[in-house]
């Protein structure tokens, strides 16, 4: 039988005994649709976590974290390449370094990276974080490099190409704004970028299981490895398989180094970890508001909003409730983040597996998830 339709039948029968109750339905769809993507081989596995008012009210680990080894999946110890998810972590790093002053966002990257070649266009810090600089994005077997790049050596990639369009006056998203706005970081604080934000975000949230990419090399910040956790730290915890899916299944994913674009999309975690970031900007604990405004506050380009922040995606959902987060694809890896202020809200899904094209069902998932904890049907 059909999933859903095994989905719709039992819900019928609870209802029948329980009655039409929509929390009941909401949650027992969530719990079907996460059945469905691993019983009909969508993805190999997932971890999912959800707070309400900051207690844990949803927490799933389904499918393999290895296919091979039938290695189960758990939420609060099984880690995933986030990919993009990666933006808010270092978004959040960012925002404490401009209320420390260390950074301005609307001052040019070359006050802080002299040595990039000049463009045409100056653009700004702000620019580069909301995706308006004119930067370029991936081209060719750019997105599964596999070189152990410092973040200052990888600029070698496209710091030679012209801009896009002037800064200010378009939206083009990609990984490598992100790449220049860690090197200005690096070079504003004098700290190696995964230092600072492992000092400024990781330790204080208590985020122990979010890493960065095992080191390779001595050299540069890559050097910088007291007090960052990497994945040969990870010792008690557990790294997924990372995998890549075609017309015959599930295939281990191609070796990929992703220390460079730490801050755009190479950052690992757990669903526990990421769903701790989310609560605790609901908390207030990060920064003041004023200081996360212009993270959270859309862009606009000639007076149209990009649905997007900095660093943060913000935006509505279908059902017109407002939400920030990011949704993240990378080799093998796929993630959702979002956290829902009104409804006090926070949802982290990670997949290990590139693009497995299960967005609608995770949208339908969330809003399941939204509808079994609305306070009016659980208090």
């Amino acid at each position: 039988m059909n999933p859903i339709t095994k989905y719709l039948k039992n819900l019928f029968a609870k209802q029948r005994l329980l009655g039409a109750d929509p929390s009941l339905a909401g949650l027992v769809k969530a719990e079907a649709l996460l059945t469905a993507l691993i019983n009909e081989e969508q993805v190999p596995g997932l971890a999912i976590t959800v707070l309400k008012s900051g207690k844990t009210v949803f927490q799933r680990g389904l499918g393999y974290c290895n296919l091979d080894m039938k290695a189960p999946i758990d939420p609060g110890h099984t880690i995933f390449r986030i990919a993009s998810v990666s933006k808010p972590i270092a978004a959040t790093a960012l925002a404490h370094m401009v209320a420390d002053g260390m950074i301005a966002l609307d001052a040019s990257l070359y006050d802080y990276v002299p040595y990039y070649p000049k463009k045409e266009f100056d653009f700004t810090i702000r620019q580069l974080a909301g995706h308006t600089a004119g930067i370029r994005g991936y081209r060719g077997i750019e997105y599964g490099l596999n070189k152990p790049y410092t973040i200052k050596e990888s600029i070698a990639l496209f710091k030679d190409d012209p801009l896009l369009f002037e800064p200010g006056t378009g939206y083009h998203y990609n990984s490598y704004d992100w790449v220049l706005l860690s090197l200005a970081m690096q070079e504003a604080s004098g700290l190696p970028f995964a230092g600072y934000v492992q000092e400024k975000v990781l330790d204080p949230l208590g985020m122990k299981n979010t890493l960065t990419p095992a080191l390779r090399t001595e050299v540069s910040e890559r050097s910088f490895n007291k007090g960052v956790h990497t994945i040969a730290q990870a010792d008690q915890t557990q790294i997924t398989t990372f995998y890549s899916k075609n017309k015959r299944g599930f295939r281990p994913a191609i070796p990929v180094d992703n220390f460079y674009k730490l801050a755009g999309g190479g950052y690992l975690s757990t669903t526990t970890d990421i769903a701790r970031l989310g609560q605790a900007y609901l908390n207030g604990t990060i920064l003041n508001q004023n200081a996360l405004e212009p993270f959270l506050t859309a862009q606009t380009v000639a007076g149209k909003s990009t649905y997007y922040g900095l660093g943060w995606q913000v935006s509505e959902d279908a059902k017109g409730r407002p939400y920030y987060g990011h949704v993240g694809n990378g080799v093998g890896g796929y993630s959702n983040f979002f956290v829902y202020p009104k409804e006090q809200l926070v949802c982290a899904i990670l997949v290990n597996c590139t693009d497995p094209k299960i967005q609608e069902v995770l949208d339908e998932l969330v809003d399941a998830i939204i509808l079994g904890t609305r306070d009016d049907l659980v208090s």
